[in-house]
């Protein structure tokens, strides 16, 4: 039996929002997109919620407002997908690396607070530190607000912005992902716990930050397309305030994302139900480590951690075996320093000094979870990591 790594679930009210949208005439950013914005905004409890047509061009947008530029720096994580990173050398400015913990995913408060205090005797280039909550287990936003607090200064302030793409509608005692640094920045990708397609959101509670990031995301206009066609204001009468960017989410996407959003905490009730099984499943196979949980975790996605030392293949093979028994898997993530563009801007980013990113890269497996997974493709994937694992095991 095959099971897909993803399948979203789509249904009839998907589908009926979107040939709404087509019958009304307005296509691109309108009601129905502010609608959803409105409604994203109430579901995270965040005063402002703003569409955009992906998470990368919202990291761009959520950096800009937080004065990233040339001259200036971010603080992410090797383990990551790129654009959390080449969001910040688009705008100019350097990226600097802190490694993840030992045990988990998440960028090491430690490391940041290395890198804030070198930076803070070489001139205090850092404006945004950028955690990261892989697979829907979050970073531990208290410490890195406080070290974002500590470091800044008067006329300086270092602003924390979540790459939440990973993590809705992951919630802890605080609130959610999203809205527990200045900025969130959600993505809506066909295999996100929730889906338009193409899109994401940002999320803030600051109203300079929103007032910036909404003209940016279009063109660096005053006004927006619904607003201009729609008020009793002349709709060519606007003003460009910066060189902006084009950004904005089209109410056909947003049709989509409504129904999802609505659809949000089934969804992840249904996925919390698989990784329950897998790791029933798993904790006592000792070629393999089960992923970190800790509150809140959305479970976007399953990371298994093979052990090398207990098997006679390493990650790539055991990979290969999977794909070749019908299991789609894939990797979350290839540490950024192995790819060729960062080695040549970065040539002193290598491997040994992010041990934690290096290992996990090295070992980790993603596994298929999605909400309509039946308890067959289930067993099926258990049964297959199963037999692979025991095949190879070292006696």
């Amino acid at each position: 039996m095959k099971v897909p790594f993803f399948k979203p679930e789509i249904g009839e009210e998907e589908k009926k929002a979107v040939l709404e949208v087509m019958d009304s005439g307005w296509l691109t950013t309108g009601k129905v997109t502010h609608d959803f914005e409105n409604e994203f905004a109430a579901y995270v409890g965040s005063k402002h919620a703003l569409a955009v047509n992906s998470n990368t061009n919202g990291m761009i947008i959520a950096m800009e407002a937080c004065g990233v530029k040339s001259g200036t720096a971010v603080i992410t994580t090797p383990y990551t997908f790129v654009s959390t990173a080449a969001t910040a050398v688009h705008l100019g400015a350097d990226v600097y690396f802190a490694d993840i913990e030992e045990d988990s995913y998440s960028i090491s408060p430690e490391k940041i607070e290395e890198i804030l205090r070198k930076d803070a005797e070489n001139g205090h280039k850092v404006r945004a530190i950028v955690p990261v909550h892989i697979a829907g287990n979050l970073c531990d936003m208290k410490k890195i607000r406080a070290l974002a607090e500590k470091y800044s200064l008067p006329d300086h302030k270092i602003y924390v912005i979540e790459d939440a793409a990973h993590s809705f509608p992951s919630k802890t005692a605080d609130g959610f992902a999203g809205t527990l640094g200045d900025i969130g920045v959600f993505s809506f990708y066909a295999t996100k716990t929730i889906t338009t397609g193409e899109g994401g959101m940002i999320t803030t509670d600051d109203d300079a930050l929103a007032k910036r990031m909404a003209q940016m995301r279009l063109h660096g206009m005053n006004r927006d397309a619904w607003d201009r066609y729609t008020s009793d204001k002349a709709s060519w009468e606007y003003d460009i305030i910066a060189p902006g960017f084009k950004a904005n989410l089209p109410d056909v996407l947003s049709a989509i994302g409504r129904e999802q959003l609505k659809k949000a905490e089934r969804f992840r009730e249904k996925r919390t139900k698989v990784v329950e099984k897998y790791n029933e499943a798993f904790k006592d196979c000792d070629f393999l480590t089960i992923p970190p949980d800790g509150e809140g975790n959305a479970w976007h996605l399953y990371l298994i951690q093979i052990k090398p030392e207990k098997l006679d293949c390493d990650r790539n093979h055991f990979a290969k075996e999977l794909q070749s028994l019908g299991i789609g898997i894939s990797m979350h993530f290839i540490a950024i320093f192995n790819f060729t563009f960062w080695k040549e801007k970065y040539p002193d980013f290598t491997p040994e000094k992010f041990p934690n990113a290096d290992k996990h890269c090295r070992n980790t497996i993603t596994l298929p979870l999605w909400p309509d997974m039946t308890d067959e493709m289930t067993r099926t994937v258990i049964d297959t990591v199963k037999e692979i694992g025991n095949r190879h095991h070292v006696r």
